[in-house]
């Protein structure tokens, strides 16, 4: 049974949110049957101030331009009601998961995950927030609904994956709205840390699959165990043929706790983020390759989270320095420079801590917010937000 919510933001399409300038382990087999004024720095973040809208630096192609007007300031949160047009949807409660709907670019429909409830909505722009699935998911620790993914032809079955963790172990599952979740991949070990995981499509028919060590580092360099690998799987649950070993679902080995998977538009380049006990890191995913070598570190562990590659600059969302991490990208895709940071209040908009990120064009993407786990939420958190591309820049501040 769907339940609706009222929508309770602004209601504002993709065109004008960007011409308004924002900154911002066994298978299971089944049949597979189709779904039917002058600037100002930004104030903090506190339940009585809501962030303010801040302008890009670059334009978004096919979408009309932000004016060379002076910034207005937005009101606070009303309540459940947003008045920042980067803000889709509102009081959910912690935003891990979320995964953009195809669109023309006149609009945007998001899936988006409670990691602690395990409700899934789909909010738009436009639209109210209706609840379509409720998977029944153990939140304890860092487990709970931690990935979402559309499957490789949603255009035609209309199914998506989750990433959840169970009372007995971490699992894949995929549904259709309305319709009960059915297991893809089970058996993924769980721990009492090391659970959270993530989906990526990764646009050859396959379905990526990043999971956490379950606490123990040596099950991550285990080719016997799921724990700590980046997993390629058909969307039934077997390994992928072009994998390493075409009787295993391993890609790469060597996460501890992975934040999100994204890749290049044609998915020639794909990318993990992971939270390692000494350091944050960016890892290039090669197969059959243990992810010991990784592109950018973070030693001060901002808590990588979700992900967007937009060819030139590869961003990264964070949850304890509650920012982007935009990194340079060179011709061949290594990391170019520092990252440049964006979102924090100072550069940007600041929406608190950040946890999961998709791409909705090739300019804006969309993420979740996670306040209500441990930061400061408003009155309006948890959201699901509109973030539009920046500029290549070279290396960021010191």
């Amino acid at each position: 049974m769907r339940i609706i919510r009222p929508g309770r933001r602004g209601n504002w399409p993709l065109a004008v949110v960007a011409s308004a300038g924002l900154f911002l382990a066994g298978c299971a087999e089944f049949e597979d049957s189709a779904a039917p004024t002058s600037w100002q720095p930004a104030p903090q973040l506190t339940p009585e101030a809501g962030p303010q809208p801040d302008l890009p630096e670059a334009g978004t192609p096919g979408v009309p331009s932000a004016p060379p007007t002076s910034r207005t300031p937005v009101p606070p949160p009303d309540g459940c009601t947003d008045f920042d047009k980067a803000v889709i949807a509102t009081c959910l409660d912690t935003v891990s998961a979320v995964a953009a709907l195809p669109t023309d670019g006149s609009t945007v429909n998001v899936y988006a995950g409670e990691r602690r409830s395990g409700t899934v909505f789909r909010v738009g722009a436009n639209a109210d927030q209706e609840e379509v699935a409720r998977l029944d998911v153990e939140a304890t620790g860092d487990g709970g609904l931690t990935g979402l993914a559309l499957s490789p032809g949603y255009g035609e079955d209309g199914l998506v994956f989750a990433y959840i963790t169970t009372d007995t172990d971490n699992r894949v599952v995929r549904f259709a709205e309305g319709e009960p979740a059915k297991p893809v991949l089970t058996g993924i070990p769980k721990g009492a840390t090391g659970n959270r995981g993530a989906l990526l499509a990764d646009g050859r028919g396959s379905l990526l699959v990043a999971t956490g060590n379950a606490g123990d580092s040596r099950a991550a360099a285990d080719p016997k165990s799921l724990a700590g690998k980046v997993l390629r799987i058909t969307p039934t649950g077997q390994p992928a043929q072009d994998n390493p070993d075409p009787d295993s679902p391993v890609l790469a080995s060597g996460l501890h706790a992975p934040g999100g998977l994204c890749k290049t538009s044609d998915g020639s380049r794909l990318w993990v983020t992971d939270q390692a006990p000494d350091r944050d890191a960016l890892y290039r995913i090669e197969a059959g390759e243990q992810l010991s070598v990784p592109a950018w570190t973070w030693p001060e562990k901002p808590g990588v989270t979700g992900c967007t590659d937009w060819t030139d600059v590869l961003a990264v969302a964070t949850s304890e320095a509650a920012n982007i991490q935009n990194l340079p990208l060179t011709e061949d895709g290594s990391v170019g420079g520092k990252p440049q940071v964006t979102m924090d209040g100072e550069n940007g908009t600041s929406y608190g801590k950040l946890g999961a990120l998709d791409p909705v064009t090739p300019d804006v993407a969309v993420a979740g917010t996670v306040n209500k786990d441990g930061g400061k939420p408003i009155s309006s958190d948890d959201r699901v937000v509109l973030i539009v591309r920046q500029p290549a820049s070279g290396s960021g501040r010191d």
